[in-house]
This record gives structure tokens, C-alpha cells and sequence, in this order.
């Protein structure tokens, strides 16, 4: 008699069972950990441990060393390294973890500051998204006194960097340049506003400090301000770039070129993980924030990491507002890696002269071809279809791997990523065609 037998694809032949993948703690780390609790690692024959590291440089070199296998990285870190910005070494992505997930805070005294220019609602309520214009009066008196108006971001190549830069010059307000020809690597040259490196659990004592008067961080360090009364968060990442990509999981392309089946494993585990995140309308946030507050996963309250990863984000303490979308893991086709994501980033360190010299449109495709893997992803996403864990409606097939023209920025710019010497002409204030400092 024949016994009916589940159809399983046949389990992949990995090269490395035992894996080492580090991430800072950050909530957006989550399909790390989802992966690893529901048992989605272990059902594809890996055994993983997951290390928080101290900060995204350490992170970095250890994966470029061989000490941790894989990581939870900042987007702009596959491709800085691979351009040599900083750290030079060919790092790659098969697989975006997560869209939106952060916000700019200022400390109480600036908000008290920026009040008066914001236009209020019927109730009183401020009216948002809140515009860099409504802070630049601030930034001038400042100036004025002789005092820099400093700001925190976790990492030049960190897409907190660049959101906090994009949202400043939408305001007119200028974040600076970096000139690394000239071996000036502070991004401060021209600057309104200081931007310096806070590694993301440290910036909300920063700012009670009186060091930083603002910041760009991920969750839950912008609600930690609320929960803690030392801060406003004035405006999502969400407000600036709807949907935009934040994070993404990088390896260095050689563990990529000897593990080519541990490395389809591994994305294939983390999308089961990014669709039990989002899966029936965020259902499962609630269990996912008590696996996150964990202290060897992101180690903040519960109630501090429920304020964002539920669907809600508390502004000025008492105004919680929706925003469903704060967190997105799996809808939108968030998990797979767009060269046209890459190629912003791109177009972001050129912007702001981290790419110093002018380089034609096919630069951007070649570089973000070296570094975003679809086709890995693209792989992994068929095996599931076929294990009857996934649907073929998950996935953009049939996609070039660019998004369509997005619109849904802050200053009504449209981006469109096959066209990123044009999308710097429209910029008023940053690098653009041949023009080098």
C-alpha cells in the first residue's frame, strides 16, 4: 500500500551547515530571528548562530574576514565596499530585508524651536509630513549665534545618512559634502547642518546629552525618545520616500562563489520568515516583538518596539498616528533585491560627493549588477513555489529588475533608476553632472 508523502523539493546539498550571521539591534533585524525560532534555518539543514555586533564597521570587516558568515547590513554597505568608500571589498545581496522602519527625532528644545513655523490642523495637531523648511529658521539662528547645529546618523554609507540628507536639502538646508580625493571623508565641506556617526542604540542618550540636536535612526530608538521624554520624531522615512528599502542581508562574494547552496538556504529561510512577518495583515507582529525584545535579539521593551512594529508611531508624546506601512518585510515585493534600490544609493553618494567624480549611467547598472543578486533570490523564490510553501503571486516575475518610476518623495521629485544622471539634474542642492569639488 502506498502512503501519501508531502511533496518536498529535494533539500538542498549545503556546502556549510554551521553559520555565524551578525546584526545590530534594530528591530528590522527580525527575519534573522523569525528564521531562527520558527525553525526555518534548521528545515533547510543549516545550524545558526546569531551574534549582535557593536556597531555596522565591525560588523562590516567581519564578514569581509570570514569571522561571521553573513549579516543584517545597512543597503549602502555592499555597494560602498565594493566602490571602495571607506572599506574595499566585493560584498553582495540576494536578498532586501525589510522597507521604511525610520525616523528623524529632534530634541524637545528644537521642536519647541520649530512649533511656530508648522501649519496645525482643526485640532491643533500638527500638520505632516513635517518639512525640513519649518527647521531651517532654527538651523540660520543658530548660525548666527556661532554655533554648529549638529546632527546624528549611524553610518556615512547608512540609508539614515542619506534620508536625513535628502529631507535637510528638500528644506533647503545643506548637510555638507564629502571630498574623499581631498582625503576628507567628515561630509561636513558647505554645510548648514553637522551630520556625525551615533551607533543607533546610543543616539537617544546623545541627544538628552545636548551632543546631537537631532537624529536619523531606525527602530526603536526614535520611539525610545518618546518613551523616554527627551525627544520628538518629527517625520518617517515613510514621509520622505514611501517604500523605500532599508536593509539588506550582504556576504562577501566569495562565501558567495563557494557556497552557492548554504546561500540559497539561508534566502530561502528568510523569505518564509519575511512573509510570516507580514502575512494576514501583520498578525504576527505581536509574537514577532516579544521574540525582538529578547535582550540577545534588540533587547528594548515591548511596549517601546509594539509602538512602530504594529502599525503605529507616536510623534510629539500623545500623537499616535497609523502608518501601517512603518514596517514592511514582505509585502510590495520588499524581499527582493532591485537593482533600481542599488542604484539610488548610488545616485545618494554621488549627490553628496562620496562618489567623486562624474560617471556615466552605465557605471550605476554595472555596479549594482556586481553587487544585488536577483537571480539567486529569484531561485530560492521557485523552490518554495514548488515545496508549496510560497505562491508565484509573491514574486515579480518577469520584472527587469527596476521599479517603476517612483513619485512618492517629499519634494515631488520622481526617480527613475535607469535614468541617474538625470535624476541628480533635478536637485538643487547636491553633486551633479561634471562637477567635482
Amino acid at each position: 500500500m502506498s502512503v501519501a508523502v508531502p511533496a518536498f523539493a529535494e533539500e538542498l546539498d549545503v556546502e556549510k551547515e554551521d553559520l555565524k550571521f551578525g546584526f545590530i539591534k534594530l528591530t528590522d533585524m527580525a527575519p534573522l530571528a523569525v528564521a531562527y525560532e520558527n525553525g526555518y534555518f534548521e528545515d533547510e539543514g543549516l545550524f545558526v548562530t546569531l551574534e549582535a555586533q557593536a556597531n555596522w564597521k565591525v560588523l562590516l570587516d567581519r564578514v569581509i574576514d570570514g569571522q561571521l558568515d553573513g549579516a543584517h547590513m545597512l543597503a549602502g554597505q555592499p555597494l560602498g565596499a565594493t566602490i571602495g568608500f571607506g572599506t574595499q571589498a566585493h560584498v553582495v545581496t540576494a536578498f532586501s530585508m525589510d522597507l521604511n522602519g525610520n525616523g528623524i527625532t529632534v530634541s524637545n528644545e528644537i521642536w519647541e524651536e520649530m512649533k511656530p513655523n508648522i501649519p496645525k490642523d482643526k485640532d491643533g495637531k500638527p500638520v505632516h509630513p513635517i518639512k525640513a523648511d519649518y527647521l531651517k529658521p532654527v538651523v540660520e539662528k543658530y548660525k548666527e549665534e556661532g554655533k554648529p547645529f549638529k546632527m546624528g546618523m549611524v553610518f556615512p554609507v547608512s540609508t539614515h545618512n542619506y534620508e536625513l540628507r535628502y529631507w535637510l536639502a528638500a528644506g533647503g538646508i545643506h548637510p555638507g559634502y564629502y571630498a574623499p580625493h581631498k582625503g576628507d571623508t567628515s561630509g561636513t565641506l558647505q554645510a548648514d547642518a553637522l551630520l556625525s556617526v551615533t551607533p543607533p542604540p546610543q543616539m537617544p542618550s546623545t541627544l538628552e546629552a545636548g551632543t546631537i540636536y537631532g537624529y536619523c535612526v531606525g527602530e526603536p530608538w526614535n520611539q525610545q525618545a518618546v518613551f523616554k521624554g527627551i525627544g520628538v520624531p518629527v517625520i518617517t522615512d515613510y514621509e520622505i520616500w514611501k517604500d523605500n528599502p532599508e536593509k539588506v542581508f550582504g556576504v562577501s562574494s566569495k562565501w558567495a562563489e563557494e557556497n552557492p547552496n548554504t546561500h540559497l538556504a539561508v534566502v530561502k529561510a528568510m523569505i518564509r520568515a519575511a512573509k510570516w512577518l507580514d502575512e494576514n495583515d501583520n498578525a504576527n507582529r505581536p509574537a514577532a516583538v516579544k521574540i525582538l525584545s529578547q535582550p540577545n535579539y534588540v533587547g528594548a521593551d515591548y511596549d517601546v518596539i509594539a509602538n512602530s512594529m504594529t502599525g503605529t508611531f507616536e510623534y510629539e508624546k500623545g500623537d499616535k498616528r497609523d502608518v501601517p506601512d512603518f514596517n514592511v518585510f514582505f509585502r510590495y515585493y520588499a524581499t527582493y533585491p532591485f537593482y533600481s534600490d542599488a542604484i539610488w544609493y548610488l545616485t545618494q553618494m554621488r549627490r553628496w560627493g562620496q562618489i567623486a567624480e562624474p560617471k556615466p549611467d552605465s557605471w550605476y547598472m554595472e555596479i549594482a549588477k556586481k553587487v544585488y543578486k536577483p537571480e539567486i533570490y529569484m531561485q530560492a523564490a521557485e523552490m518554495l513555489i514548488e515545496e508549496g510553501k510560497m505562491d508565484k503571486k509573491d514574486f515579480p516575475f518577469g520584472t527587469d529588475g527596476y521599479r517603476e518610476p517612483q513619485t512618492h518623495f517629499i519634494d515631488n521629485i520622481t526617480y527613475d533608476g535607469h535614468k541617474p544622471n538625470d535624476y541628480l539634474k533635478q536637485f538643487e542642492i547636491g553633486l551633479k553632472g561634471d562637477t567635482v569639488l
